[in-house]
């Protein structure tokens, strides 16, 4: 079947399609499986139809699998099923098309899978519940790297603002957003999950002109390469870690025999006993974090704060713990 995408047509395969009653049918189509570690690859996606005497009127509702909006922020109204507006208007304009003379319908949307996979994606951050939601802009799915994925991140950013959050905490991922529950009086929506793309997170940020303060937060072994003027901290992009604990052992006196032993490690967590034994720790990480924040602060017009752990929840650079918006538990 071809359909009307914003910027296209589609050629959509229908797995099953099948009809309830004189005025409602259903029909079953499944996501295709791309080369992608979307959560929602495979699944099935059902379009229920019911016929109504309201000319040309289309309706758009869901069911079983279809979150709900409960914060504002996004796209669609708080109490509304979690359908954003293109998604919407692509339905609603497609079965116009095969409309009976003065009749219109209620399509109704579910996935049988959705509550199951909510868990594995970013929803409960956005005070989506019960459900997955239906995202796109322009009725194809790209790789999480696109800006598909870029996009569900930003989205963070406009929950917080809309709940009145202006000093935000920025973290790489679940480690950090464990760590920042276990260690700081802060509310979910407060921390912002950056992933790899540090750069494009903050350059969003600035863009909205509202935010007061960013404290990145996070684990060594991805905020360091900040350090470095790296903004997309994915490890195929560019990892240099090693090379930057090296330099900046150096610049604290570490001798060459110790710069060599940084040099050779293969995790961060392996330089920081190195420089535990050479009592370089704090000086370190408290010379990193002072760069990242100059790098940034050169970059965006925010007040920049940095604060750098371990696995385990220590902070690396204990002088800058005060300096930041947030209380310690």
């Amino acid at each position: 079947m071809t359909i009307k995408a914003p910027n296209s047509e589609l050629n959509v395969e229908i797995k099953e399609t099948k009809k309830i009653n004189n005025t409602k049918a259903s029909a079953t189509v499944v996501k295709p499986t791309y080369n992608d570690p979307d959560v929602t690859r495979g699944i099935e996606i059902i379009s229920e139809v019911t016929l109504t005497d309201k000319k040309d009127n289309v309706e758009i509702t869901a069911g079983e699998g279809v979150g709900k909006v409960t914060k504002p922020g996004l796209q669609i109204p708080v109490g509304e099923f979690a359908i954003n507006p293109v998604p919407r208007r692509m339905i609603k304009e497609n079965v116009k098309k095969f409309l009976p003379e003065n009749m219109g319908a209620v399509v109704k949307i579910i996935i049988p899978e959705g509550k199951t996979l909510a868990p594995k994606t970013m929803n409960s951050r956005l005070g989506i519940v019960d459900g997955i939601s239906v995202l796109g802009t322009t009725g194809i799915a790209r790789p999480m790297s696109s800006k598909a994925y870029t996009d569900s991140l930003r989205v963070q950013i406009d929950v917080a603002i809309a709940n009145d959050y202006y000093d935000l905490l920025f973290v790489p991922g679940n480690i950090g957003t464990r760590i920042a529950k276990e260690k700081l009086v802060i509310e979910d929506d407060e921390i912002i999950e950056m992933s790899n793309f540090v750069g494009f997170m903050l350059e969003e940020a600035d863009k909205t002109e509202k935010i007061n303060s960013i404290t990145l937060f996070g684990h060594a072994g991805k905020l360091i390469k900040i350090a470095a003027g790296i903004f997309n901290t994915k490890q195929s992009v560019a990892d240099a870690r090693r090379e930057i604990m090296t330099a900046y052992a150096g610049l604290c006196g570490a001798d060459t025999e110790t710069m060599m032993a940084i040099y050779e490690c293969i995790t961060t967590e392996d330089v920081i006993k190195i420089l535990n034994e050479k009592n370089l720790t704090t000086s370190v990480f408290e010379l990193i974090a002072d760069k990242i924040v100059e790098l940034c602060e050169l970059k965006y017009n925010i007040k920049f704060h940095a604060v750098i752990v371990q696995m385990d929840g220590s902070v690396l650079n204990p002088s800058k713990v005060d300096e930041i918006p947030f209380k310690w538990i």
